[in-house]
C-alpha cells in the first residue's frame, strides 16, 4: 500500500474540521453516522486483445480481480455541514505474463512483469451549505470536459477540489481545479497530460492542473442544456455545448443528444497546436424493448480532439476500442439494443453497433485514412435471491484501420456490489 500522505495534504484542513464538527454534539455525531453508507464492489475482468498485424507485442491478455470499498459519511448538523468520504481500492493479478501485459488491468514493472497486486486509499473532505457542496481530495468527476475512466477493475481517480451548487431551481453550477490523477492501473499520483493517440499533437505534454467550470439547466423534465469549460494549463482550453432531449412519439420515445466541443491551444501551448471543433450527436427511438440509434461525429480544424490522458472523451463515437477523433475525421454509428424483459427474461440485454470513420488525417502525411469498429455485448443481471444485482457482461469488438493497428478484443466482466450498511 503506497503512502497516503501526499493524498491527504490537500484536504487535511477540511478533514480536521469535519471530524471536529462531527464530535461537537451527540445530535451532530448522530447525523454524521446515521446518513453514512458503506459499499463493497467486486470487479472481475478477463481481457484479450489480439493485434492482427504490425510489429511489436501481438497480444494483450490478462485476468484480474478488483475490490472497491466506498465509505460515504453523512453531514454534521448546522448551517455548515461537514463530512468525510474514503475510497479503498485493491487490484489482484489472477493471470498475466510479460509478453501479454498492457491491458489496463494491472501495473507493469520495469522488468515487464505485471504487479501481483496494487492498492491505494483516497480521502475526500466535504462541506455543505444549503444546496452547495464542496469536495476536496479524491474525486471521480463525470463531466463533459473531464470524465473518470472506470472500464477496468479499478477506476481512474483525481486529486483536487470541486464545488457544486444547486441553489437555483433546475440549475446546477460547478467549478473546481484538479491537480493530479491516478490511472486505472496505477497506485501512483501522476501529472495531468494531454492524450496523444496516433500522435495527434506535438507531444503528450503534462500540466500542473486543469480548471473546470460548468452549468447544466433543466428547461423541462425532458430537455437539458449544458455549457462547460476546461483549461489544461499551458496546453489547451475547451468549450463544451450540449443539449439532451426526449419526447414520446407514437408508442415509443424519441431521444436526442447533441454536442459541440471547441478546443484551442492555451498559454505556452506545450503540446503544440491544438485546433479542433468536434460536432457530434446521437438520435434514438425506443419501442417495446427495441432501441435503434444513429450517431454522427465530425472533426473540424487542424488537429484531433483534445482530452486528458486516461480519461474518457465525451464523444458519441467513443466506443470499446476507438474514439474516431483524428483530425478531419467524420464517422457515423448505427446501434441496436434489446431488453429481453419484454419476452419474459428480465435482466438480460443485448447491444450491437457499427462505427465507420473516413477522411482521417494521417499524422506526418498528406494522406487520409479510413477505419471501422463493430461491437457486440450481452449482459445479464441477477434479479433476485442472495446474489441479486450480480452481473455478467460478455463483450466482443473488432477494429480495422488504414493507419492504426487492427485488433480483435474479448472481455468477460463479472461485477457485484454489496451494501455493508
Amino acid at each position: 500500500m503506497p503512502s497516503a500522505s501526499r493524498q491527504a495534504n490537500l484536504p487535511a484542513h477540511l478533514l480536521s474540521l469535519a471530524v471536529s464538527a462531527a464530535l461537537l454534539s451527540p445530535a451532530a455525531h448522530a447525523e454524521f453516522i446515521k446518513d453514512s453508507s458503506g459499499t463493497l464492489t467486486a470487479n472481475n475482468i478477463y481481457l484479450n486483445r489480439d493485434f492482427r498485424e504490425g510489429t511489436g507485442q501481438n497480444k494483450r491478455e490478462e485476468w484480474a480481480q478488483g475490490f472497491i470499498f466506498d465509505i460515504q459519511s453523512g453531514y454534521t448538523e448546522g448551517t455548515v455541514g461537514f463530512g468525510v468520504d474514503a475510497l479503498g481500492l485493491l487490484g489482484i493479478k489472477l493471470d498475466s505474463s510479460p509478453d501479454r501485459t498492457g491491458t489496463g488491468l494491472l501495473p507493469t514493472h520495469d522488468d515487464g512483469r505485471a504487479a501481483d497486486e496494487y492498492s491505494h486509499l483516497g480521502i475526500t473532505g466535504k462541506m455543505k451549505i444549503s444546496a452547495s457542496e464542496l469536495k476536496i481530495g479524491t474525486l471521480m468527476p463525470e463531466l463533459p470536459t473531464l470524465k473518470s475512466n472506470d472500464s477496468r477493475i479499478l477506476p481512474q481517480t483525481f486529486e483536487g477540489g470541486l464545488l457544486t451548487s444547486k441553489e437555483i431551481s433546475n440549475l446546477t453550477l460547478l467549478g473546481g481545479r484538479i491537480e493530479e490523477t491516478k490511472q486505472r492501473d496505477s497506485s501512483d499520483n501522476e501529472d495531468l497530460a494531454i492524450n496523444n493517440k496516433n500522435r495527434r499533437f506535438a507531444s503528450a505534454a503534462t500540466a500542473d492542473h486543469i480548471d473546470l467550470a460548468g452549468a447544466d439547466y433543466k428547461f423541462t423534465d425532458r430537455i437539458t442544456g449544458r455549457y462547460h469549460y476546461a483549461k489544461l494549463q499551458d496546453i489547451y482550453s475547451q468549450h463544451f455545448f450540449g443539449l439532451a432531449a426526449s419526447q414520446p412519439l407514437g408508442a415509443g420515445v424519441f431521444a436526442a443528444d447533441m454536442r459541440l466541443s471547441v478546443s484551442n491551444d492555451q498559454g505556452s501551448a506545450n503540446a503544440g497546436n491544438v485546433d479542433n471543433q468536434a460536432l457530434n450527436g446521437l438520435f434514438s427511438y425506443a419501442l417495446s424493448g427495441h432501441k435503434v440509434s444513429l450517431a454522427y461525429q465530425r472533426m473540424y480544424g487542424d488537429t484531433g480532439f483534445a482530452y486528458v490522458d486516461g480519461s474518457d472523451p465525451f464523444l458519441v463515437n467513443f466506443v470499446q476500442i476507438n474514439d474516431f477523433a483524428n483530425a478531419d475525421e467524420r464517422s457515423w454509428q448505427a446501434r441496436y439494443d434489446y431488453d429481453f424483459s419484454k419476452v419474459g427474461v428480465p435482466g438480460l440485454s443485448f447491444l450491437t453497433r457499427y462505427i465507420s470513420g473516413s477522411d482521417a488525417q494521417i499524422t506526418g502525411s498528406t494522406e487520409t485514412g479510413d477505419e471501422w469498429e463493430r461491437d457486440i455485448e450481452l449482459k445479464y443481471v441477477v434479479q433476485s435471491g442472495p446474489m441479486k444485482d450480480l452481473y455478467v457482461r460478455l463483450r466482443n469488438a473488432s477494429f480495422r484501420s488504414d493507419f492504426a493497428r487492427n485488433a480483435d478484443e474479448n472481455r468477460i466482466v463479472i461485477g457485484y456490489s454489496l451494501a455493508i450498511w
